[in-house]
Formats: C-alpha cells, sequence, structure tokens
C-alpha cells in the first residue's frame, strides 16, 4: 500500500509541474508523450508520413469548403497562402528535376488547390479578406530563409542552384504559417472551419516531424549521415521540429477549446 502511494507521488508531482506551465510547454510535453505513444504503436514509421499528408489533404478540403459554401476567407491569410504556394512551386521544381516520385504528384495536387485559394481570396472573395489584419511582413521569412540556404544545403551530386533550391523549400515550409497565426492572433477569435484548418496543419506538421524522428532514432543516427555531411542533416531535422513548435500553442487552444465545447476558438495574446 505504502509502495503504491509512494509510486503516486512523482507522477502527482509531475503532473502538478505541467498544470502550472504555459501553453506552449504543456504542448511541447504532450508532443512528447504522443512520440513516445506512436515510437510503440506504429511499427512502419513511414506511415507516419502518409498519416502527415493525408492530414493536409483533410486540411486542405475544410479550406474549400470554407470557400466555397460559406463564400467568405475571412480569417485567412494571403499571406500565408502566397508562402505556401511559393515553397511548393520551389519543391515541385526540385522534385522533377531531382527525384521524381509520388511526392512530385502530391506537390502538384497541393500547389493547384494552393493557387486556386489564392485566385479565390484575391478576386472572388476580396471583399471580406481582413487585409489589415493580414500584416506580416513576409520578406521578413523569405531573405533570411534564401540566406540560410545559399549558406547551408544538401552536399549531394546535384546541380548547386537545385541545392539551394531544396534548402530554400525546406526552411520556408517551416515558417511559411506566421502570417496565418498573426492575422488570427490580430483579430483573437477564430471561427471554426479556418481553426479546423490551421489545426490539421498542425497535426499534418506533427506526424511528420515524428516520421524524421523516429527516423532517426531507429537508424541510430544513420539516416542523417544519409543525408550528407556539415550543418544540413541537423538542420532539416531542426526545420521540422521548429515548424511544429511554432503551431504547438494554437494547437493546445484548439484542443481545449474543443473539449469545452466552444465552437468559436479565442486566442489570448502572446500566441505568435
Amino acid at each position: 500500500m505504502r509502495g503504491g502511494m509512494a509510486s503516486k507521488r512523482p507522477l502527482n508531482a509531475a503532473i502538478s509541474w505541467v498544470k502550472r506551465q504555459p501553453p506552449k510547454v504543456k504542448a511541447v510535453v504532450a508532443g512528447m508523450a504522443t512520440l513516445v505513444f506512436i515510437r510503440f504503436i506504429v511499427h512502419d514509421h513511414d506511415n507516419l508520413f502518409v498519416a502527415a499528408e493525408a492530414a493536409h489533404a483533410i486540411g486542405i478540403l475544410v479550406l474549400i469548403y470554407k470557400l466555397t459554401k460559406e463564400k467568405t476567407c475571412a480569417g485567412l491569410s494571403l499571406k500565408s497562402q502566397d508562402l505556401t504556394a511559393l515553397f511548393l512551386a520551389v519543391r515541385l521544381y526540385c522534385s522533377v528535376v531531382m527525384e521524381f516520385d509520388i511526392h512530385t504528384l502530391l506537390d502538384t495536387c497541393t500547389l493547384v488547390t494552393t493557387l486556386w485559394v489564392i485566385y479565390m481570396i484575391r478576386f472572388k472573395l476580396k471583399s471580406s479578406y481582413m487585409e489589415d489584419k493580414d500584416n506580416f511582413a513576409i520578406h521578413y521569412v523569405i531573405i533570411p530563409c534564401a540566406v540560410l540556404a545559399f549558406l547551408i544545403h544538401p552536399s549531394t551530386s546535384h546541380v548547386l542552384v537545385n541545392r539551394i533550391c531544396w534548402a530554400f523549400c525546406v526552411y520556408l515550409e517551416a515558417v511559411s504559417v506566421l502570417p496565418q497565426l498573426r492575422l488570427m492572433q490580430n483579430t483573437k477569435i477564430v471561427e471554426p472551419f479556418t481553426a479546423h484548418y490551421v489545426f490539421a496543419l498542425g497535426v499534418a506538421r506533427f506526424l511528420s516531424c515524428a516520421h524524421w524522428v523516429l527516423q532517426v532514432l531507429d537508424t541510430r543516427g544513420r539516416l542523417l549521415t544519409a543525408l550528407g555531411y556539415g550543418l544540413w542533416p541537423p538542420f532539416v531535422l531542426l526545420s521540422e521540429v521548429v515548424q511544429t513548435f511554432i503551431l504547438a500553442d494554437f494547437c493546445y487552444y484548439y484542443v481545449k477549446s474543443v473539449v469545452g465545447g466552444q465552437l468559436v476558438l479565442r486566442l489570448p495574446s502572446g500566441v505568435v
């Protein structure tokens, strides 16, 4: 009996510590616990990449529904869609010239859909676009990503320009959601379909990050060696972690809102 009580004390202390932490820490702890859980129940970690693509597709379908049925683009960041289209276009080019595979087709579909979303926001639903709230300066992410790609890129046998382009799309993808988060922070209130879309992105990026992390663990670091040498391998993994971390706060408040039965998500200051 005493042994059981003693064993519960560290667990209760850990739970109490987590409850006292800010949302981002809670989200990170939850993510790490989920990662451990996935490690034991998913034997083929390549399935995580497929699941990530599926989550992203669900997010896009939610976005299409919002634009076609709700006839509004309120709450959506055109600048995030522009960044998404940019990194997808660059990645599609790299995929075609470097390694044409099934992901080339997936990226083509995603790019076409993203361009359609951009068209709808710019022209068809322009009256509902919150231009004054979508005030993130995207050159603050494009220029650093381009500079970083020039300095740190794959060490493969491909043409240098292609290697730099590949690194650029990896870095840009990691931060492409920042304008969307800024817009939601400016409005404070996020309507359901936008919240569902961004949460789907968060899930997709978490699963993609989990795929990379677990692959590295399974190969005992050999995967990083296979990606090349120098700073590029760890920066690929870091990019996956960064894009997951960026959405951690939002996903925490989204889950909290859903569990609480709230249809509209209210974001406190400091999420972005």
